[in-house]
């Protein structure tokens, strides 16, 4: 058997699982699974779910697992039901800590829950976003540091498995970063808007699958509204004050499904 060219990574199971590979790639990668059976059993969960996901978007649920189908109708009905998501997830989120209330009374006895404790937290990738956009605004004030304004959403697709939502036509890309963070690369877009001003686009596979709506999130003089389609999460970025955050995360994750 011939040597792979190029080590099997993350990335290319996750490109395989996604017909994201050319031909020879592809081989190289089945040549790869068929000798590690622990990596062969990941990716025929991942294409099943894959496969699954597609079906329950296409109405087809009668052999989708129950989990998955949940996961595509909340993908499906996202943004057109943003209020009843919104109030079915604090319900859920109360019912959470009553529980847990309950639990912990029974066996440490009477407790209280603060209104600190209760709120609801920020995904941990929203630090990275904010600390991105940080220093895109310190590369914007220095000289030497060139921006790399060509996109290419497949090509950052094929590198890192991250999908790119496509931009509003009066957005204009004036840099490209991949930055390094605790969940593996990450992508960072700097982007004049007519409305806003400039603002980041920040995308990152968090570990998780999930399908969260559009959320703002303020933090001093940075806000953001973050959102997770499948295996991506992403954040809009933009000083404390930019009016529409939220609905431009919205126009974002609907091109995504």
């Amino acid at each position: 058997m011939n040597e792979l060219r190029d080590p099997v990574i993350d990335a290319d199971l996750d490109a395989y699982v996604d017909d994201q590979l050319d031909v020879a790639r592809r081989i190289e990668v089945g040549a790869f699974l068929s000798t590690r059976p622990e990596a062969a059993a990941r990716v025929m969960a991942d294409l099943r779910t894959r496969d699954e996901l597609r079906m329950a978007l296409a109405g087809s649920e009668s052999m989708a697992r129950p989990a998955t189908a949940d996961a595509a109708r909340r993908l499906e009905r996202g943004l057109a039901r943003d209020r009843v998501f919104g109030a079915l997830q604090r319900v859920a989120a109360v019912a959470v800590f009553v529980a847990a209330g309950w639990l912990a009374n029974s066996i440490l006895g009477p407790i209280s829950v603060t209104k600190v404790v209760a709120s609801t937290q920020p995904p941990v990738y929203l630090k990275d976003a904010v600390q991105a956009h940080r220093t895109t605004i310190v590369r914007e004030t220095m000289s030497s540091q060139l921006e790399a304004p060509n996109y290419n959403a497949d090509e950052i697709r094929a590198a890192t498995a991250i999908v790119m939502p496509s931009l509003p036509q009066d957005w204009k890309v004036r840099d490209v970063q991949i930055y390094p963070s605790q969940f593996g690369p990450s992508v960072e877009m700097a982007i004049e808007t007519k409305d806003m001003g400039l603002v980041s686009l920040f995308a990152i596979r968090p570990g998780t699958f999930d399908v969260v709506k559009p959320t703002v999130a303020p933090s001093g003089d940075i806000s953001s509204a973050y959102f997770q389609v499948g295996e991506v999460a992403y954040a809009v970025v933009a000083r404390s004050g930019v009016r529409d955050l939220d609905r431009a995360a919205e126009t974002l994750a609907s091109t995504l499904y």
